[in-house]
């Protein structure tokens, strides 16, 4: 009985609350009478209690102050004891409502004493704690409240403040000190970050890697078969009726109609629009009034007419009317060059103004405009044709190069094929197609020595070494050794030991069909010290590089100045295939060898690299790079030349010229490709002659129309900058002969000048 009195309490408790509503104060001074948690099953405190019921605590409106929680946590110790209530007790207690105590104030508009209560403050048990949403203006725009301190309104109609927002560099710094900064969203509802939950995260993180962002989605689930499966067969369509006759029986109703209206066609109660006429009367149409497409962009508005200026008025200031001179010059002037096509008039009322004598001329300009203005823009570049151009430096900047002749050396009658010049820049060898080689200075041109081969000479060289002093001679199938005269003593014995050793190098392994032989009158300068005799049919030996080192050298052979590739230590072309092929001689061994067994086209020209152990070959339309120490192929350059004639390599190594009989002269970046870098077409006939100047930067080229050209060529050690080329001078000097102009040019070693050869039977030096 004792639940049951407790719940009699209680009741009694709740309706002498209600009945004392209309009171100031709505709860009793004792507080409620509540059972406490500490209370037995029959209903009896403990004797701790003395019987006292436990005083409501007083709900304060201002905020939660920390004595409160106090107050709380002290009520909550006195009581604390066993967590389990009575379900009775419990049912009874649902009943029960609680409500903060009410203030009576004296309303402003009626005068009348109102009970105000406090603002509701649910805590987080109640149903509303879990929509964290201080906000409640709806789904409505947020930009409304983009200009106002507020960004919506509570539950209780009090404006939301806008949170206070730092700058950007709040906003880094403030990532950098909070971690989980990565995981937040900014919320427009609330104008603040927000974290995300990991479901959120997990949705991202899904639909970045395009993916479902339901992760309970399986997309590898059977599939149901509902027309299908065990039972649910069913022919298709749905329907398994026949075919009524209607659907390919025509309808006698259809036609009953059809008839119907045939009678009344025939009968005349039924007319037929009668064909439209062609007009003969031209159409007219506006052409602004046209819908615009929409797979079009809109055409433009028409262009608006001038508005009229102070000089237009029936009644201008003084200042605008014309004087007598203004109105005769006016007159007088043709009507295409007046300034405007009126003349400023004054009338003292409005009424006297008479009828605009330009007004049918002013009409018909307007339908002028009109049909003359462009009814679509178009995008025009205005590009100016001079910053197309590459901005070169002037070559006066980049002197010194060659500009004039300084001298002229002159053969007897035959063409001049080659020249070369000594190491230290003061000797000049050149030969002729008769088989004359003279050696001359250059500094004056005078000719010291000549020698007559009685054979075609094709190509003369001179030996890169500066201990040592001689130069090579490539006539028809031999190659032929000279020392000049006047060497000092030191330099003419070691020539002479190099070329006529007393004790000769033992002979090699394998025999070999090129012959290093010393004439019985090599004592005398007008023999050659040492010949080499290259293998039968051989050809004339047209071309002759030699290696940085001056121990190995390489000779081009063929008829006609159609070579093929000979390889020697010191290297040889000749024509044919095998070893009479290519040939690759050295010095020091006395040796010749033939490095390739069979060559792939006709070879053109041979080059060694000036710091590499490679070696570049040239056939009619392709150039190869081949590694001479680990004899295999390294690269094809591809010039798209037809034929080409020459080449040469630049001192670095890094850059290659090559030019053609198409006028073509291309520049190759061995590091970045096996296509051209550079393409020129200066030539307007064939290309005959390439060359790098050694120190210089500078190269120049030669061809059939007589012209040499010189170019600037500076190469950066950074691999990112481009070279520069900078044409600097054409150089004339040389006639043309049955179609051949300058065959060949060389660069003096130390100096900025050119050496040149013709078809003339000349030889000119350049000189800046």
């Amino acid at each position: 009985m004792a639940p049951l009195a407790a719940s009699k309490k209680r009741k009694q408790a709740a309706a002498q609350e209600q009945s004392d509503a209309s009171d100031a104060e709505p709860f009793p001074d004792g507080g409620l009478d509540m059972l406490s948690e500490d209370e037995g099953e029959d209903g009896s405190l403990p004797e701790s209690d003395n019987d006292e019921v436990d005083a409501f605590p007083e709900i304060d409106t201002g905020s939660d102050t920390e004595e409160g929680d106090e107050e709380q946590s002290g009520k909550d110790d006195e009581h604390s004891g066993s967590e389990e209530e009575d379900e009775e007790d419990a049912s009874s207690d649902d009943s029960l409502h609680i409500f903060p105590k009410a203030k009576t104030v004296i309303s402003d508009i009626t005068g009348q004493p109102k009970k105000v209560y406090p603002e509701i403050e649910p805590d987080y048990d109640s149903d509303s704690s879990t929509e964290d949403a201080p906000n409640r203006v709806g789904n409505i725009p947020l930009h409304w409240y983009d200009d106002l301190p507020h960004v919506g309104y509570s539950i209780d109609g009090k404006k939301v403040l806008k949170p206070a927002r730092g700058d950007e560099l709040d906003k880094f710094l403030k990532t950098v000190d909070d971690p989980s900064a990565w995981t937040s969203a900014f919320d427009k509802n609330t104008q603040m970050d927000r974290p995300l939950t990991s479901q959120e995260l997990d949705i991202i993180r899904r639909l970045e890697a395009l993916e479902n962002p339901d992760a309970t989605y399986d997309p590898y689930e059977p599939t149901v078969e509902w027309f299908t499966g065990k039972g649910k067969e069913e022919v298709m369509p749905l329907s398994a009726a026949p075919e009524p006759k209607r659907r390919w029986i025509p309808s006698k109703w259809e036609k009953q109609k059809v008839m119907k209206i045939v009678r009344a066609i025939r009968q005349g109660r039924i007319l037929p629009s009668k064909p439209k006429a062609a007009s003969s009367q031209p159409q007219f149409y506006a052409i602004w009034n046209d819908e615009p497409s929409s797979s079009h962009p809109p055409p433009l508005t028409a262009p608006k007419m001038r508005l009229p200026t102070h000089s237009e008025s029936y009644n201008p200031p003084e200042e605008y009317l014309p004087a007598e001179e203004e109105r005769k010059e006016w007159e007088v002037t043709e009507k295409e060059d007046r300034e405007r096509d009126y003349l400023p008039q004054k009338y003292t009322a409005l009424r006297l103004v008479p009828a605009y004598d330009q007004f049918i001329q002013q009409r018909f300009s307007r339908q002028l405009d009109l049909y003359l203005a462009p009814r679509i823009q178009r995008t025009k570049l205005n590009i100016d044709p001079d910053s197309l151009i590459p901005k070169l430096p002037s070559p006066n900047s980049l002197r010194p190069f060659p500009n004039h002749k300084s001298l002229r050396f002159a053969h007897m009658r035959a063409r001049v094929r080659s020249v070369s010049i000594s190491p230290d820049g003061a000797w000049v060898v050149s030969a002729d197609e008769e088989g004359i080689v003279c050696l001359w200075e250059v500094m004056v041109g005078r000719e010291v020595k000549r020698w007559t081969l009685n054979e075609k000479v094709g190509a003369v060289d001179w030996c890169p070494r500066t201990d040592v002093s001689f130069f090579v001679v490539g006539t028809e199938e031999k190659l032929h050794f000279f020392i000049p005269p006047n060497l000092p003593p030191a330099i003419q014995s070691s020539t002479q030991a190099l070329l006529a050793p007393v004790t000769l190098p033992p002979a090699p392994v394998a025999p070999s069909p090129v012959k290093w032989t010393n004439p019985p009158s090599a004592a005398t300068s007008e023999k050659p010290i040492l010949s080499v005799d290259l293998p039968q049919s051989s050809g004339l030996a047209k071309h002759i590089t030699w290696h940085r080192k001056g121990d190995y050298f390489a000779t081009v052979c063929g008829s006609s100045f159609q070579s093929d590739l000979c390889f020697t230590l010191i290297i040889t072309t000749a024509s044919g295939e095998g070893q009479g092929g290519v040939w690759i001689h050295q010095m020091s061994r006395r040796h010749s060898q033939a490095p390739f067994k069979k060559i792939k086209g006709s070879v053109q020209s041979v080059l060694f690299h000036p710091s590499k152990p490679h070696f570049f070959v040239a056939t009619q339309r392709y150039v190869r790079i081949y590694n001479l120490a680990e004899q295999k192929l390294l690269k094809t350059l591809t010039p798209g030349i037809r034929w080409i004639s020459s080449m040469d390599v630049h001192p670095s190594g890094d850059h290659l010229i090559v030019g053609g009989y198409d006028r073509k002269l291309c520049w190759f970046d061995l590091e970045l490709s096996d296509k051209p870098y550079k393409i020129l077409r200066y030539h307007s006939r064939a290309i005959r002659s390439l060359h790098f100047h050694p120190t210089y930067p500078l190269f120049a080229s030669s061809s059939d129309d007589g012209s040499i050209q010189v170019f600037h060529a500076r190469v950066y050690s950074d691999l990112l900058t481009d070279p520069l080329i900078v044409p600097l001078k054409i150089l004339r000097g040389h006639d043309v002969r049955e179609g051949l102009g300058v065959l060949q040019v060389k660069w003096v070693p130390k100096q900025p000048w050119l050496i040149s050869t013709g078809a003339d039977s000349t030889v000119a030096v350049w000189c800046h």
